[in-house]
């Protein structure tokens, strides 16, 4: 059985929910969604470890279009966001849209529209939208003796809520932003904790405050005062592009704060020296936490200052060579962000697949369009994410993009992004990106792809960069003429 839609958006997290509305309320009304899973959510759906939450104020991490006065705390934890998001399918009729445990299994442009395989039936659309997220991926190290731990291994993407902490020995693999969450909440619960770190992580203090029932009652009562709470969250956000950056000035103060902040909570030198980052302040994420430092200083937890090189039975030895005795072993080691998986799955017009065309790293047009690709739009894709602001800023302005863009299309018209618009694009985003921390702080970070070097992750400016950005394509990111000599693909 195969079906026919205008516009089929694949994902249902944040970005897939946030297109299905931008384009209805743009007027394109035929679409459906297709979820791999069987709930919505995306990252919030897929990360359930212990002490999982957000690090952007709630207010700014939701839709524009539903504002949600019931947070419960500054920084929402993160099976509160997974609410949210089924709150929004529902209340917005999207949730109907979705066919759940359907994932993509292909899809190639045929013609004139994509033709898309999932295990339930075909689909064929006009247009093919991808909302596909990059948290939702493993990356997990390839360790020797992995396959003989007899413990339980698992990541932090895949962490089962029902597992046993208390009174365990766990090791946690890795000291980013979800490695600050867990190690924290599993000292909480009884466990020790031996937690490897290869690199330091600049972390400042988190702060943020439970909301009362009496503020929830009045943001529900006035959304005027919710909505210049979210403006003055997102100017506080846009004025943390200077040090994430490398703005010399302000990421001396930043990070003369986060040093600080080191010096309060770890009083031992030998720690405070093992925990002390060697690299330039915003190369890689910089975290928030009031009692990751305090976790480490304990008791509870062994810090081994290197990498894990190798399992043997129960014992995990480090690349100093230290053995430790684990029971448990979570690699909190983040995602392929710079490969997105389901770029094996898209196949365009000359029979490349967007693997394929990404793979010296992504490239695009406006962050969301790719040449060879007609009537496709990504979201979260190349150079779309923030190191200093709300992302769901940005795939909004992507999916309200893609949307008036459907909107005006005509009858028989077809969508074909420019190669040279794209060499342009990259250009920019190269030039911009060269003076940054992210290509010169000193780190190995997940903002850049190995293999080309190249700045592919973040968006090298602010949100309102961004926004005009894209408020200003006029369409001459896109071919006037029908591409000829193309091998079309066939079905």
């Amino acid at each position: 059985m195969s079906t026919h839609v205008e516009a089929l958006i694949v994902g249902a997290g944040f970005a897939g929910l946030a297109t299905a509305l931008e384009l209805r309320a743009a007027g394109v009304d035929d679409i459906a969604l297709i979820e791999r899973a069987d709930d919505v959510g995306g990252t919030w759906r897929e990360n359930r470890y212990p002490g999982v939450a957000c690090d952007i104020p709630a207010h700014l991490y939701a839709l524009g279009r539903h504002p949600w006065p019931h947070w419960s705390h500054e920084f929402a934890p993160g099976d509160e966001i997974q609410n949210y998001l089924r709150t929004v399918a529902d209340r917005s009729g999207v949730r109907a849209l979705i066919r759940f445990d359907t994932p993509m299994t292909a899809s190639r442009w045929h013609e004139d529209r994509w033709h898309v395989e999932t295990p339930t039936g075909d689909i064929h659309a006009r247009a093919l939208l991808l909302a596909c997220g990059r948290l939702t991926d493993p990356s997990l190290p390839d360790i020797p003796g992995s396959e003989g731990f007899p413990g339980v291994l698992t990541h932090t993407a895949r962490w089962d809520p029902a597992t046993e902490v208390d009174g365990r020995r766990i090791a946690v693999i890795g000291t980013g932003a979800s490695g600050v969450q867990l190690v924290p909440e599993l000292v909480r619960r009884g466990a020790h904790v031996t937690l490897f770190q290869r690199t330091a992580a600049w972390v400042l203090p988190r702060g943020g405050h439970g909301y009362t029932d009496a503020e929830r009652a009045r943001f529900a009562a006035a959304p005027e005062e919710m909505a210049q709470l979210r403006e003055r969250l997102f100017v506080d956000g846009e004025a943390r592009y200077a040090s994430r950056s490398g703005d010399a000035a302000a990421a001396a103060a930043a990070s003369d704060q986060a040093l600080a902040h080191l010096a309060d909570q770890i009083p031992d030198r030998r720690l405070r020296a093992a925990l002390t980052p060697d690299y330039a302040f915003g190369c890689k994420r910089v975290l928030l936490s009031d009692d990751f430092y305090p976790a480490v200083a304990s008791a509870a937890v062994t810090l081994e200052p290197s990498a894990l090189e190798r399992i043997e039975g129960h014992t995990l030895i480090s690349a100093t060579g230290t053995r430790h005795e684990v029971d448990l072993v979570v690699f909190a080691t983040g995602f392929r962000a710079t490969e997105q998986p389901y770029a094996r799955f898209v196949t365009g017009e000359s029979g490349e697949t967007l693997a394929d065309h990404w793979s010296s790293g992504m490239t695009s047009v406006l962050s969301t369009v790719v040449p060879g690709f007609p009537n496709l739009f990504v979201l979260n894709g190349p150079n779309a994410s923030l190191g200093h602001n709300s992302s769901i800023l940005m795939l909004e302005e992507q999916a309200a993009y893609a949307a008036r863009t459907l909107a005006k299309l005509t009858d028989g018209e077809i969508l074909r992004p420019d190669p040279a618009a794209e060499a342009d694009y990259c250009r920019r985003i190269d030039e911009r990106a060269a003076p940054t921390a992210w290509i010169t702080g000193g780190c190995h970070n997940w903002y850049v792809d190995e293999r080309s070097g190249r700045l592919t992750l973040l968006w090298p400016g602010t949100v309102a960069e961004f926004r005009a950005q894209m408020r200003a394509a006029d369409g001459s990111e896109f071919l006037r003429e029908p591409v000829t000599g193309v091998r079309r693909s066939t079905t």
